[in-house]
């Protein structure tokens, strides 16, 4: 029998498509992958690249990247942090971690 196919969120590199990783809220390194584009877009956006992929597939992909788990239509993700762009964000930051 055959598999359903997976959206898979994969980040686009300089040499190509990468699986792309998440943590659960417990921090455990996690594959993620959506049963719809519609589910990938609700979660991540729609900038978000994505290829479709088998269930065996992900987890083969992912099982040399530490993650043992893989999370099917999650409902939420957190933000990928921002990139802090002048001196006085780093200032607050800093402060803030060191609080």
């Amino acid at each position: 029998m055959a598999q359903q196919l997976l959206f898979v969120p994969v980040s686009n590199g300089s040499d190509g498509y990468a699986l792309r990783m998440f943590r659960t809220p417990l921090g455990t390194r996690t594959a993620v992958a959506f049963t719809s584009e519609q589910a990938l877009v609700r979660v991540l956006g729609p900038a978000q690249p994505w290829i479709r992929l088998a269930e065996s597939a992900v987890r083969s992909l992912a099982a040399p990247l530490g993650a043992r788990r893989l999370t099917v239509d999650p409902l939420l993700t957190a933000r990928q942090p921002r990139p802090v762009d002048d001196t006085a964000d780093a200032m607050a930051l800093a402060v803030a971690v060191s609080c």
